[in-house]
């Protein structure tokens, strides 16, 4: 086919489909403008899936009358100038592309007053081309009605999904902005049902009272300082789950940067690290978080809908997010209850309750100022053992019980790793040196990572075809099924993993294997000695694998099922 210049109509078409994907795209379009316009309350309406009708309403500093016209040519703008802006842009939109797009499949009516005029402009389309223009009585700033969405573009209307599914997209987008804007009042009604209502007062928590429910906000974790925004250095705020509050998919991960929503693999990959080890394989955290740091260090304009971006100083991003989140979960995490007390769990951040009065609770003297551990645990007094698995203790507020499997893998990952960090893994030399038979992949594995082992007190060499002597082993493994301890760590290291460094699948691997089993008998002191251990250690509450630890009865739980209150 020959080579032609495509006529106008083509062209609008064609960057309409970019911008304009679904109905909840001219939603977020819409909601940029009001919020670059400085809106304090945005209200959303929309009905049929929004293809029907859409309208977007705000109290911000409106467009001026002689502006409107403008406002639907394409590459309009007022949020920048020349190509420089784009390096130091802060505005949601700027690409002046949204009205002019959603005015060739759409016809759209715009009701608009500034602060400086005495009445409002009222401006009507179809497939761009304005049809109706006058004056009307308006409150200031901007109301955009748009109807009949992809009706001159059925091969688009024909591709969209049903009127439920498509009310989802808006829904989860209006929360999205509703997450990132606490300062901001939203009010989203679908079909005459008022879906979602902020109330704009900039407490982050309130908003997540109405997007996730009262429960779960208030088990939210709140991290870092917000900080002041566009700092020559990133700062990371907003909430995160405990581990106790997890999620089967990734969805829940909200992410803003200079609080655009964004989708962002880096900032992914920096949340599940810092949860990893106290999460259950194939759970996700719920998070809220917004990062700040200076325009020129992020690209917002790689993709027409804005909804990717890229990092000069990925490296530097990766470890905020991490950091921030790692260090609230090591020191904030609460260890998970049984059932709902009316008391919290003792944290270093909380201050302690008054223990009730002994009249209440004969045979308990609980102390009015109970002693905290340095990881935050409270001090835990051994009573005994359970089925030969759960360690029974008593702390300041109710009874604990401690999975010892879990406990000593906790205290055993962290001991192995400071010592591989120190190069001081303690080795025991074995009497006479252990045969063992490699697969294949364990052999690879070994020529390509021995080294590795090595670091971990492992002294192996090659005795025959995939048969090797073993003549050390970390001392920690006790002398117990050390040639499947071997093969595990050597398994442990197959693949790359995306999250886990390979010292640490070793640890992990290690501190499993040698960790005291469910059923095993201990005794008083063995029992006490790993509980001090426990709470010595940086991470307690869960396993390396994210399995709890010990869960806890508090003492208003227990006197509510004896019903003595």
């Amino acid at each position: 086919m020959p080579i032609r210049v495509l006529t106008p109509e083509v062209v609008s078409k064609i960057a309409a489909g970019e911008v304009v994907e679904r109905p909840a795209s001219v939603v977020k379009e819409l909601m940029e403008n009001s919020l670059d316009a400085g809106a304090s309350q945005i209200n959303i309406e929309v009905r049929g899936g929004g293809v029907n009708f859409i309208r977007v309403s705000d109290n911000g500093v409106g467009i001026l009358q002689d502006e409107v016209e403008l406002a639907f040519h394409r590459y309009a703008t007022s949020k920048i100038t020349t190509l420089a802006d784009l390096e130091k842009t802060t505005s949601l939109g700027f690409r002046g592309e949204a009205l002019p797009s959603i005015a060739q499949v759409a016809q759209v009516e715009l009701l608009t007053r500034s602060k400086e005029e005495i009445s409002g402009t009222y401006l009507c389309l179809r497939e761009g081309e304005v049809v109706e223009r006058g004056v009307r009585a308006s409150p200031q700033g901007t109301t955009v009605t748009v109807r009949n969405l992809f009706r001159n573009v059925p091969a688009r209307l024909k591709f969209l999904k049903s009127s439920t599914t498509e009310n989802s997209h808006i829904t989860d987008l209006v929360s999205q902005y509703s997450l990132a804007f606490p300062g901001v009042s939203f009010t989203l009604i679908i079909d005459g049902r008022r879906v979602l209502h902020t109330p704009g007062n900039g407490k982050l928590r309130d908003v997540l009272v109405q997007v996730y429910g009262l429960e779960t906000a208030q088990a939210m974790l709140e991290i870092g300082k917000s900080g002041k925004e566009g700092g020559l250095a990133p700062t990371v705020s907003g909430y995160i789950s405990p581990p106790s509050l997890s999620r089967a998919k990734r969805s829940h991960l909200s992410f803003f940067v200079n609080r655009r929503w964004i989708q962002s693999r880096l900032m992914t990959r920096a949340v599940e690290k810092a949860y990893e080890g106290l999460l259950m394989v194939g759970r996700y955290p719920i998070a809220v978080i917004n990062l700040s740091l200076l325009p020129q260090w992020v690209d917002v304009n790689v993709h027409p809908t804005k909804r990717e971006v890229r990092f000069s100083q990925e490296s530097t991003i990766f470890n905020t997010v991490y950091g921030t989140v790692r260090r609230t979960l090591v020191e904030r995490m609460p260890v998970p209850e049984v059932g709902l007390s009316p008391h919290p769990v003792f944290t270093p951040e909380q201050p302690p309750l008054e223990a009730p009065s002994d009249e209440k609770k004969p045979g308990f003297a609980l102390p009015l100022i109970p002693h905290v551990a340095p990881s935050g645990l409270p001090v835990l007094r051994v009573l005994g053992q359970l089925a030969n698995t759960y360690i029974i203790a008593e702390g300041p507020d109710g009874l604990y019980l401690i999975d010892q499997h879990a406990a000593h893998e906790r205290v055993l990952f962290e001991k192995i790793l400071a010592q591989w960090a120190q190069k001081g893994v303690e080795i025991q030399s074995l009497l006479e040196p252990l045969t063992i038979e490699l697969s294949l992949k364990q052999e690879e594995l070994l020529r390509a990572k021995g080294e590795m082992l090595a670091q971990f007190g492992f002294t192996i060499e090659p005795f025959g075809d995939r048969t090797y002597l073993l003549r050390a082993v970390p001392a920690l493994l006790g002398g117990r099924g050390i040639s499947e301890a071997v093969k595990e760590a050597l398994d442990s290291l197959e693949g790359e993993a995306t999250l886990t460094r390979g010292e640490e699948r070793v640890a992990l691997s290690l501190a499993c294997h040698g960790a005291v089993r469910a059923g095993q008998t201990l005794d008083q002191e063995e029992m006490r000695e790993l509980v001090r251990q426990l709470e010595k250690a940086t991470s307690p509450r869960t396993c390396p694998h994210g399995r709890p630890t010990m869960i806890h009865l508090s003492s208003g739980r227990l006197e509510k099922e004896f019903g003595r209150i």
